[in-house]
C-alpha cells in the first residue's frame, strides 16, 4: 500500500536493488520492503544452467556432421551482466525484457562459433575419432570467448555427446569396417575350420599311434611266444638228444655186454668141447659094458630105475612072471610126483 511492497529473493537470486541510478543493496537471499516508485530491482539467476544443443557444421573436408550435446553454465558475475542486458523486475517478479530469455541462445551461439572455428581445422575422420579431444577443445576455447566472459557467464562443462555424419557418409565410412569385419568373421570361420580339421588330423594320428603301438605290442608278444616256443623247442630237442644219445650209449654197452656174452658163450662152448673131445677121445678104447658102467656111475636114481625098466623090457621073452610090490609103486609114484 501506498508503494510500499515487500520483496524476497532465494538464495539462487541475486538481487539488486537502484534507488537513483545507485545501487542501495544487493545479493542473494535479500528481503526487505521498499518503495516501488523510486526503486528498481534486478534478479539474476546464480544457479548452473544447461542447454542441449545440436549444430550441423561442415569438416575442413566438406563433410556435414550433426553435434550434439549440452553445455553447462552459470553467472559468474550478475552485476556485470545486469550492466548489460536488462534483467530488471516488473511487478508480480516476472522480466520486463526478454534478454534473459535470450540468453541461452547467446551462449549456444557462442559454443557454435566455437565448434565452427575448431571444425574448419580438421577432417572427418579426426574429427569422429576424436570426440574427447574436440569436447575438450571447445571447452577450453568457450570458457576463453570474450563474448561469454564479458557478461560475467563462466561454462562449467561442456559434453559433446554424439557426431554423426550425413547417412551417404556413414555408410561409405561403414563400408570398409563392415567389409573388414566381415573379413574377419570369416577368417575365423576359416581358421576354426583348419583348426577343427587339424585337431580331427591329430586325433586320428593318435588313434593311427595307438594302433601301431598295439599291433607293435602284439607282435612283441607274438614274438616272446615264438622266442619261448623256439627255446622250448631247443630243450625239447636238447632233451631228446640227450635221451637218443643216452640209448645210443646204453645199445652201445648192451652191444658190448652181447659180444662179451657171445664170446664168452663161445669160449665157455669151446671149453665143453674140449672136454667132450677129451672124454671122447679118452673113452674110444673102452667097450659098451665099461662106456654103459662109466655113464651109470654118474647117473641120478630114477635114470637108473629107467634103465632097469628098460633092460627087463629087453629080456621080456625070457621072463615068465614080473611082480611089483605096492610099496615100489608108491615109491615110483611119489617120485614123479
Amino acid at each position: 500500500m501506498f508503494g510500499f511492497r515487500y520483496v524476497k529473493s532465494s538464495p539462487s537470486q541475486y538481487l539488486i536493488q537502484y534507488r537513483n541510478g545507485r545501487i542501495l543493496r544487493e545479493g542473494t537471499g535479500l528481503a526487505f520492503w521498499h518503495f516501488a516508485p523510486q526503486s528498481i530491482l534486478v534478479g539474476v539467476p546464480v544457479t548452473a544452467i544447461e542447454a542441449p544443443f545440436m549444430f550441423e557444421e561442415v569438416t575442413r573436408d566438406f563433410q556435414q556432421v550433426t553435434l550434439q550435446g549440452q553445455v553447462s553454465y552459470r553467472i559468474a558475475d550478475p552485476k556485470r551482466l545486469s550492466e548489460q542486458l536488462d534483467y530488471s523486475l516488473a511487478a508480480g517478479g516476472r522480466y520486463a525484457s526478454e534478454d534473459p530469455e535470450r540468453l541461452p541462445l547467446r551462449v549456444l551461439n557462442a559454443v557454435r562459433a566455437t565448434f565452427r572455428n575448431l571444425l574448419q581445422a580438421l577432417d572427418l575422420r579426426e574429427v569422429l575419432q576424436g570426440t574427447e579431444r574436440l569436447s575438450a577443445a571447445a571447452h577450453h576455447a568457450a570458457a576463453a570467448a570474450t563474448g561469454l566472459s564479458g557478461l560475467g557467464i563462466e561454462i562449467s562443462a561442456l559434453n559433446l555427446l554424439a557426431v554423426k555424419p550425413n547417412p551417404e557418409t556413414a555408410r561409405a565410412l561403414e563400408a570398409p569396417i563392415r567389409e573388414e569385419i566381415l573379413k574377419q568373421a570369416d577368417d575365423a570361420t576359416y581358421a576354426r575350420r583348419n583348426a577343427a580339421i587339424e585337431q580331427e588330423r591329430q586325433v586320428r594320428e593318435n588313434e593311427l599311434r595307438s594302433e601301431l603301438s598295439i599291433e607293435q605290442k602284439k607282435r612283441q608278444v607274438r614274438e616272446t611266444q615264438a622266442e619261448s616256443e623256439r627255446a622250448l623247442l631247443e630243450k625239447q630237442q636238447q632233451t631228446q638228444a640227450q635221451e637218443l644219445a643216452g640209448k645210443v650209449e646204453l645199445e652201445r654197452h648192451n652191444a658190448d655186454l652181447v659180444r662179451l656174452q657171445s664170446e664168452n658163450r663161445k669160449q665157455e662152448a669151446d671149453a665143453r668141447a674140449h672136454g667132450l673131445q677129451a672124454m671122447v677121445n679118452a673113452m674110444k678104447g673102452l667097450d659098451a659094458r665099461s662106456l654103459q658102467a662109466l655113464l651109470l656111475g654118474q647117473a641120478s636114481p630114477e635114470t637108473l630105475m629107467a634103465l632097469g625098466f628098460q633092460n627087463i623090457a629087453d629080456n621080456a621073452a625070457r621072463i615068465g612072471e614080473f611082480n611089483l610090490s605096492p610099496d615100489l609103486l608108491r615109491e615110483l609114484a611119489g617120485r614123479k610126483a
